[in-house]
């Protein structure tokens, strides 16, 4: 038996200020505090995240974000074996604020200094929540992200495939702005698309007459508004149920990609011959209930466990950093203050870069 591990952990890869203290022992894992300060109202005016406004308030915030997460833990920082933070990838001055401000606490405090990759976090946090064992395959899908991922260990990750441009759930905030809906995209679509026919418009599937599990959604965005404007131009505007079943149908088209890529990430994965076969959904986009609906469907298909972190973890937060920290812990990592903040960090170091590389490597 391993003595229980108590980590503290920062993010702050976008526009998200969190903190959280996580206990991990041999048993389970707790989540003893999680805050979150977000920043909508700081940038709702601007139509999405303003980079210099979010790293601003990031710095702002970050250190009381800290004291109310301890406070709630009811812990002081002597009881921490250590902080783990966001180091990348994402917006970096964002990522630098976190960076900085963890360094501070592990030097005054005298704690190990533990780097985390932000996709990791969203990866390892079916380990969080459900204690899946390795390997399973994982759908991380977020903002800014879109890949099949093998999870084998806690820095161990083969990609299966992945989006070539825009992702699901950056997807999903253009739909919005297109649409004058409010942001964050992704919750507004989804309540327009409630009381929507996902039949009234024809949208395309992309990339589902190739092989592989490699996915584009900027035609379909670039379909839905050609839509919106055939329909102003019919009609004088942009009708509320046309809205509605706009939305609809831009969310049918995604969760049909997903879902058919899954059923080939799911056969890749099943040829390891699993123990275990696990199919996990995880960042902002699993928020989804349609779509985590139709990709549970997909797992029971082929005889997988499926597994969805609770929404509050979908989106970006601190805990899944302080666990992803202690596994990485676990393994013997340890970070300096020379730990450096990282604006593109994949997983699989191996994989080519899919959406380009430039002399900060490659994008994801």
């Amino acid at each position: 038996m391993t003595r229980p591990l108590l980590f503290l952990g920062l993010e702050s890869s976008c526009d998200d200020t969190a903190a959280a203290v996580v206990r991990v022992s041999d048993a389970r894992a707790e989540i003893l505090s999680s805050t979150v300060a977000g920043q909508v109202a700081l940038h709702a005016a601007y139509g999405g995240v303003v980079p210099e406004i979010a790293a601003r308030a990031h710095a702002e915030r970050l250190d009381l974000c800290v004291e109310t997460a301890l406070a709630e833990a009811g812990i002081g920082l002597e009881a921490l074996d250590g902080v783990a933070v966001t180091a990348g990838p994402g917006l970096i001055g964002g990522v630098m604020s976190g960076v900085m401000c963890a360094k501070g606490i592990a030097a005054g405090a005298g704690l190990p200094l533990i780097g985390v990759n932000h996709l990791a976090g969203h990866a390892l946090t079916p380990r969080l929540t459900d204690g899946l064992d390795f390997p399973y395959l994982l759908l991380l899908v977020s903002g800014g992200h879109c890949q099949f991922l093998l999870v084998h260990g806690p820095e161990k990750f083969t990609r299966l495939g992945g989006t070539i441009d825009d992702a699901p759930g950056e997807a999903f905030d253009k739909t919005a702005k297109l649409l004058g809906l409010p942001q964050p995209g992704g919750p507004a679509v989804e309540t327009e698309a409630a009381s929507g026919d996902p039949k009234a418009f024809a949208f395309p599937r992309p990339l589902l007459d190739r092989p592989g599990c490699d996915m584009s959604f900027s035609g379909l965005k670039t379909a839905l508004l050609r839509a919106r404007d055939a329909e102003v131009t019919a009609h004088g505007g942009l009708r509320r149920q046309a809205r509605r079943d706009l939305c609809a149908g831009f969310q049918a088209a995604v969760t049909d990609v997903l879902a058919e890529k899954s059923r080939r990430a799911l056969r890749d994965y099943l040829a390891l011959n699993p123990v275990k076969p696990a199919f996990a959904v995880a960042g902002g986009v699993a928020a989804n209930k349609a779509i985590r609906a139709r990709l549970e469907t997909v797992a029971a298909e082929f005889g997988a466990e499926f597994t969805a972190p609770p929404l509050r973890l979908c989106t970006d937060n601190a805990a899944m950093i302080a666990f992803a920290g202690i596994e990485r812990f676990r393994t013997g990592a340890r970070d300096g203050m020379d730990l450096t903040a990282r604006p593109r960090w994949p997983l699989d170091q191996t994989a080519p870069g899919m959406l380009g590389s430039g002399k900060k490597g490659a994008k994801a």
